[in-house]
């Protein structure tokens, strides 16, 4: 039985590779020995790659070609002949940076070791246009006013029309001298060559010799080497072959290319032969201002080989990409042949280069057809007649017979911003806007169109703005209640009627009532009929605490004008429920309803007692009677250790920031979030007043302190009365101050006049008993000291080192431990000086800088003095 032709095919080829590991393993026993140490055949496992020159490798990655073997079969035929793994890494670092061209074909049946195709020169190819292309001059920022004058060049992007490489291999390609190509025969035999294209137009093929392909295409290069290699593999041949070949091209050759007319950069250019007409323009910037887009010819051997309109490119999308560059090809770009400029609406007025025979069809194409608020029906064209220009008139119907000529000026108008049947109607409707004007239209029509008036539409009267033939406008005014109830005709309506009508809010003041006071958000309110104070409170979010329910009064607006009375008061009384009464007192427009604070109502105050009591801390105060030794008895009294005379009681001025009532509220509201937050076991009505305070503290609260207002005018006058004084720059202000108080003479005696009533935020501090003396300011060593019974001050200065040589001896002072100050009095030049108390502070102030006596001031007290003698002696001779 005759074997089937795969089968076959198969048996040659598995007996042609063991024909080749035989001859390979043969070709190892004869590189292997002749490397510089000249190692026997039984050595060959210690063999060192390092040794073996560039040659060896060769011969031994040409015998594996011979022999069909991939890198890895060759690794795998030294490993079997004993070569260490340290070794085989070498050598196979060795294979892969082996020239492969140079050895005449590839190593390995596969094809994945082939790089992919490469432009060769590259460096030689951007530097002709690149660099200087960034350089041209004339390239403004604005586009070009040219149709497709800036396609090839902008600064802000580049379309440098690159040839793709990565194609298959094109069969008209035409080959030349520096294209690499592969040659593969495979089947019943196989051989790779790889070659490079002379100069001389040939390529080596190892035992095969050069061939000349040179000016051929792909196709017909592959016939040529076809019939050469057929001598050597009889199975190329005859009409059912046994063994194949085809032709790749590999990495691409460089062409001179020459470019002339009116180009920005004309010139030789190297570019790859990959390229088209649009890569040799990009590489000379594109034609200039004076050159045609529409004629660029290209000229082989002296023959007009090509026309190219890249408006061909712009419009249709067609770039020529089949037609290919050659070498020693000339580019020739004409001066333009005529230009008409497109103005007005169309999508790109632009100025356009036409060819004899277009018309504006063609034109209209080019400049991307009409907006969509173009007046189609007729173009306005200005026209150069001889000596003179004229203007014609192009209509819809003659746009494809009307043909453009150079120096033409298209004008596409826009339609006219009028309706042709259009009426308006505006205010008190549901759908106000345009409404289309058909035939008999009427105001009561129109109205319906509209969807009807609104309910609060003043329909005592309409008015309905006509624009009359001469365009002067005229107002009809009309009654809409008696046409919409059919006792007035109704109206006709014309072209451009814009009907208005009213709402009543339009023909009044907006109405508002205010309510002001002890209420949770007080201030501006819409006015509604029948509105009464309850329901105001209740907008205003309720009252406050401290709301009086039996003190609110409602200020009205007075009618009557001759009386000279601006408001009139009205007393309420409502029920602290809000509950609704019988025959309420209804609000009126502008009513300014005022809520009162009860009497004497005030938050908790609190004071605080530290030191030497046996129970300090804060305390409320309970009446507004309560005094210091009220709250010394409530804090159990002094203790064995307390110093009463250094007692001290600390309260806020009047420049106090207080927190205002709605503030403390909301910080106490905002403890009470926390807490409810913090606990995940809440009952309904906890997870609902947590939602309440949500919405409750998420407003910021409006209202100030009581006393604000003064306060801030003492600030005011504080600061006056500091700019006016001359050395005075600035009162300091404190929030708070301390206040001496005898605390031994307040509790001997309670209710005295010494005993102070407490107030918010009194601080009173008792200290222990204190056994030192401070001793401050221009003594000669400040210091503090031991405190000695029945020693005066003089004896605590001298412990200081004595007075300074600056001190202001006259005004030392004592500040005690309570606050209280006491200074150094002096009479007939006796000085009587303070007691010292324990705790207290001596303070010595200094008579401040000592200023030199100048000059002239010498000069006039010399002067002086001499008058003054004068005077003195004439009194005695006198």
């Amino acid at each position: 039985m005759t074997p089937s032709l795969p089968h076959y095919t198969s048996s040659i080829q598995n007996l042609k590779k063991i024909t080749g590991i035989l001859v390979l393993a043969f070709s190892l026993l004869w590189i292997f020995p002749q490397n510089i140490h000249a190692q026997s055949i039984s050595d060959i496992s210690n063999i060192k790659v390092d040794d073996l020159s560039d040659a060896q490798i060769r011969e031994l990655i040409r015998r594996a070609n011979e022999a069909g073997l991939s890198e890895f079969e060759l690794i795998q035929m030294a490993r079997l002949r004993g070569v260490s793994e340290v070794e085989l890494e070498k050598l196979k670092e060795r294979v892969e940076k082996m020239d492969i061209s140079a050895v005449g074909g590839r190593l390995g049946a596969t094809a994945s070791k082939r790089e992919p195709r490469k432009q060769a020169d590259l460096n030689e190819i951007t530097q002709g246009f690149f660099k200087e292309q960034s350089e041209l001059i004339g390239m403004e920022e604005e586009p070009s006013p040219y149709f497709g004058g800036d396609i090839f060049f902008n600064k802000k992007r580049r379309l440098t029309f690159e040839p793709n490489l990565n194609i298959a291999t094109p069969k008209n390609y035409v080959l030349g001298p520096g294209d690499l190509v592969y040659v593969d025969v495979y089947g019943q035999s196989e051989k790779y060559y790889e070659s490079i294209v002379t100069a001389d137009g040939f390529i080596l093929l190892d035992n095969v010799g050069p061939v000349n392909i040179s000016g051929k295409t792909i196709d017909e290069a592959e016939g040529i080497i076809r019939n050469r290699l057929s001598s050597f593999f009889t199975e190329l041949r005859g009409s059912n072959p046994q063994t194949f070949m085809q032709l790749t091209l590999g990495n691409v050759r460089t062409i001179k290319v020459h470019l002339v007319g009116e180009l920005r950069l004309p010139g030789t250019f190297t570019l790859s032969a990959f390229s088209t007409v649009f890569n040799a323009l990009y590489a000379a910037g594109g034609p200039n201002d004076n050159g045609s887009m529409r004629s660029i010819k290209v000229i082989r051997n002296g023959k007009v080989v090509n026309t190219l309109d890249i408006y061909d490119f712009l419009v249709n999308g067609n770039a020529s990409l089949n037609f290919r560059l050659q070498d020693q090809d000339v580019i020739m770009v004409d001066p333009f042949l005529g230009r008409v400029t497109v103005m007005g609406e169309v999508k790109r007025p632009k100025i356009f280069e036409v060819k004899e025979g277009e018309n504006f069809s063609q034109l209209l194409e080019y400049a991307g057809g009409f907006t969509d608020e173009a007046f189609e029906d007729r173009i306005s064209v200005t026209r150069i007649t001889g000596k003179e220009r004229a203007v014609s008139d192009i209509f819809n119907n003659q746009f494809s017979i009307f043909m453009v000529k150079g120096g033409d000026q298209y004008t596409v108008g826009k339609v006219l911003d009028r309706y042709s049947n259009r009426v308006q109607i505006k205010g008190a409707v549901f759908r106000e806007g345009n409404f289309a004007l058909t035939e008999g239209l009427t105001l009561g029509q129109l109205i319906k169109n509209a969807d009807g008036i609104r309910g609060e539409a003043y329909l005592e009267r309409a008015s309905i703005l006509r624009t009359n033939d001469d365009l002067s406008t005229e107002v009809i005014s009309v009654n809409l209640r008696d046409i919409l109830s059919g006792d007035a005709q109704d109206i006709l309506l014309k072209r451009e009627d814009v009907v208005r009508i009213s709402s009543i809010y339009d023909l009044q003041e907006e109405f508002y009532v205010q309510i002001t006071g002890e209420v949770r958000n007080p201030g501006t309110f819409p006015y509604s009929k029948q509105m009464t104070v309850e329901d105001l409170i209740i907008l205003a979010g309720g009252l406050r605490e401290s709301a009086s329910a039996k003190d609110i009064e409602i200020a009205r607006r007075s009618q009557d004008v001759n009386v000279g009375t601006f408001s009139e008061l009205i007393p309420v009384n409502i029920d602290i429920e809000l509950t609704p009464q019988e025959n309420p007192i209804t609000l009126s427009p502008y009513d300014n309803v005022i809520v009162r604070r009860k009497p004497n109502f005030t938050l908790d105050k609190l004071v605080q007692v530290e030191g030497q009591v046996n129970s300090p801390g804060i305390f409320s105060v309970t009446t507004a009677e309560e005094r210091v030794s009220d709250l010394i008895q409530r804090a159990g009294g002094l203790t064995p250790y307390a110093y009463p005379k250094g007692a001290t009681l600390i309260r806020r001025t009047e420049f106090f920031e207080t927190e205002s009532e709605q503030l403390r509220r909301q910080r106490n509201l905002q403890d009470l979030q926390v807490k409810l937050q913090s606990d995940p076991n809440n009952t309904e009505a906890q997870e609902l007043l947590l939602e309440r305070l949500f919405k409750d503290l998420g407003n910021t609260p409006t209202d100030v302190t009581e006393g604000a207002v003064a306060t801030q005018s003492k600030r005011e006058a504080l600061a006056g009365i500091a700019e006016t004084k001359s050395g005075l720059s600035e009162i300091k202000i404190k929030q708070r101050e301390a206040v001496a108080i005898d605390l031994e003479s307040i509790l001997k005696n309670p209710g005295s006049d010494k005993d102070l009533i407490l107030e918010e935020g009194d601080i009173i501090s008792i200290p222990r008993q204190l056994q030192t003396v401070r001793m401050r300011g221009d003594v000669v060593y400040p210091a503090t000291v031991r405190y000695e019974k029945d020693r005066g001050m003089k004896y605590y200065i001298n412990r200081a080192g004595g007075y300074d040589i600056r001190a202001n001896r006259k005004r030392t002072y004592v500040v005690y431990a309570n606050g209280e100050v006491a200074r150094t009095k002096g009479f007939l030049g006796i000085r009587s000086y303070p007691s010292v108390a324990p705790g207290a502070e001596v303070i010595v102030p200094t008579k401040g800088p000592r200023l030199p006596v100048r000059p002239g001031e010498i000069i006039g007290i010399t002067t002086g003095i001499a008058t003054l003698a004068l005077i003195i002696t004439q009194l005695n001779f006198e």
